[in-house]
């Protein structure tokens, strides 16, 4: 099925999450460390990492960080903290998905094959490959965004969530929609993870966050002018 590295200091949670992988046919590497994570990471190439957020040495937010330099694997993020900033952080770093300690293995392993299947997907083919609005422009096929040239560093979610909008421009998009078509249909998070996107997508896009409107008791709008 899929090639899976586990990244947690504690052995018995290595463990735990291993009997379930293998369980349902995966494999499994493991790493107890970031800097071995690292290392893995490499040498091989994995379908998702399970990553714990406090580790020694290298907690799991900066092996994230390296990991994304070498490639766009994704990411799920175990801790045993759950403040919207540990959330918000990781997101900004790329992380998929965020699930807090202590956990129910089943649903662990519904959120990896939800996430999988997400960047396994092909997506839609786009109206045009690139749109414009004023110098805010979106190539799909490139999976670029520029502004004024300059290209707009977003996270793999962000992109998501802008094409999908920018794709439905004009259109009242609410809230299961936007959760159902950028995150999945078998999504496991709340509502509060789509609004963190929406913020840091705002955020990335500066002068023209306002493009994104929200619509009360709905949802979200992507304004063309």
């Amino acid at each position: 099925m899929f090639n899976l590295l586990i990244v947690d200091d504690e052995s018995m949670i290595r463990e735990l999450i291993k009997k379930y992988a293998l369980f349902e046919g995966h494999t499994v590497k493991e790493a107890s460390n970031g800097m071995e994570a690292i290392e893995m990471c490499k040498k091989e190439t994995f379908d998702l990492i399970i990553l714990d957020v406090m580790m020694p040495e290298l907690d799991g937010f900066s092996t994230c960080k390296e990991i994304r330099k070498l490639s766009t694997t994704p990411v799920l993020m175990l801790s045993a903290r759950g403040e919207e900033y540990d959330k918000i952080h990781g997101f900004e770093i790329g992380v998929d998905d965020y699930v807090v300690k202590p956990f129910s293995p089943k649903e662990l392993m519904m959120r990896v094959h939800a996430i999988i299947k997400r960047s396994t997907q092909t997506s839609p083919t786009a109206i045009k490959n690139e749109v414009s609005f004023g110098d805010l422009k979106i190539d799909f096929d490139a999976r670029l965004v520029t502004i004024n040239g300059k290209i707009v560093d977003l996270t793999p979610k962000e992109y998501d969530l802008l094409f999908y909008m920018a794709k439905n421009r004009g259109i009242a998009l609410t809230r299961e929609s936007l959760i159902t078509n950028v995150w999945g249909y078998d999504y496991y998070g709340d509502d509060r993870t789509l609004d963190t996107h929406i913020k840091l997508l705002r955020k990335s896009l500066g002068k023209h966050a306002e493009r994104i409107v929200t619509l009360r008791g709905v949802g979200y709008r992507f304004e063309t002018h």
